[in-house]
């Protein structure tokens, strides 16, 4: 993946400067990464040229590279290359990007093994980018953005599988909706081995659920009661915190009223009976379970270094792994700018001083 960034960088730039001598090295791309420390020093919102004030600048960037040196590697950053651009964007809206983020989502599938429970969702990279496939979401807090569908373990929050929503997709079937596509996709690689999936009213239908049945996979979502295939009972409200529990052949449909104008249908093939808990609210088992395996926050894309590292046993690394996440962006950023740092000081150390045989 770096190689193939540090190529399209390198020919980029000389292809815009007429330069032929314009060079990067893979350890000055690992060093130009590196710099994505910022974030550790709460710096997004920063001007990135402030890390390099003479008066109140970061010692870490100072040294890395100059200030000019980085936004001149920034001005030219490719993931493609761009004599070919034009042919591949025929065929692949996302030709920009693509062959490096398959390459990510190659490693993040055959680098872990899930739990038993994976869920699916979508998230919003903020970005107002001209592009064909940028979104708008008022019910985002950043409302522009590119929407890429995601496939997740539920104890760590890594991301297993993923993919950018592109429009109109002609490969999927006329009678097959969105929702079922997607999810079919992101979990392919992980079904057959008795895990759960779960989802929300967006991607959860009846046909959906057999399928996953069909290859040893469970489904627990929430469920549009307007949806197809549902009995006309879902509907209507029922007193506070009561539950009806339907159930045909090995699905199962929890209708709790969770408020007084507002109840909730959960869609469950992992329940064949639904346990009522003995509290005052009396929360059925499924709901419970979804609460637990849907988490509301952001998915944590790009550490799946520090959470890989945080998964392994003792064994292998031979100290109990609790290293919090800020500290180990310091660590890697050290680690990824250490081969640069020890060219530079060779550098120095080859060029002979004035007077000196």
């Amino acid at each position: 993946m770096l190689q193939h960034i540090q190529e399209s960088t390198v020919a980029e730039a000389r292809r815009a400067t007429d330069d032929t001598a314009w060079d990067m090295s893979l350890a000055e791309l690992k060093a130009f990464i590196a710099l994505y420390v910022r974030g550790a020093y709460c710096g997004k919102n920063f001007d990135i040229g402030s890390f390099w004030s003479e008066e109140w600048g970061n010692t870490f960037f100072i040294s890395t590279m100059s200030k000019n040196r980085f936004r001149e590697i920034m001005r030219f950053l490719l993931f493609d290359r761009k004599e070919t651009r034009r042919c591949r964007l025929t065929t692949d809206k996302f030709a920009l990007m693509a062959e490096v983020w398959q390459r990510f989502t190659q490693n993040c599938t055959a680098c872990y093994r899930p739990g038993p429970a994976i869920t699916v969702d979508e998230q919003l990279f903020p970005t107002k980018a001209r592009c064909r496939f940028t979104q708008y979401m008022p019910n985002k807090p950043d409302k522009f953005g590119i929407k890429f569908w995601l496939a997740a373990d539920v104890n760590t929050k890594y991301m297993l599988n993923g993919f950018p929503f592109l429009g109109k997709d002609d490969s999927r079937p006329a009678t097959q909706c969105l929702g079922e596509s997607v999810v079919l996709k992101l979990v392919e690689p992980f079904i057959g081995k008795g895990r759960n999936v779960t989802t929300d009213n967006f991607f959860t239908s009846i046909p959906l659920a057999n399928k996953l049945l069909h290859k040893n996979t469970s489904m627990v979502g929430t469920i549009n009661k307007n949806k197809r295939g549902l009995p006309p009972s879902v509907q209507g409200r029922g007193e506070l915190f009561s539950t009806k529990v339907l159930k045909s052949d090995k699905i199962t449909l929890t209708v709790y009223q969770c408020k007084l104008r507002r109840n909730v249908t959960i869609l469950s093939t992992q329940h064949q009976h639904v346990a009522i808990s003995t509290d005052n609210k009396r929360k059925p088992e499924t709901v419970t379970y979804y609460n637990r395996t849907k988490p509301g926050g952001p998915l944590r894309y790009f550490t799946t270094c520090w959470i890989l590292l945080l998964s392994m046993p003792v064994c292998f690394t031979g100290a109990e792994n609790s290293i919090p996440r800020r500290d180990f962006m310091l660590q890697l950023a050290q680690e990824l700018r250490a081969e640069w740092m020890a060219s530079k000081v060779a550098l120095r150390v080859d060029v002979p001083l004035d007077g000196a045989d």
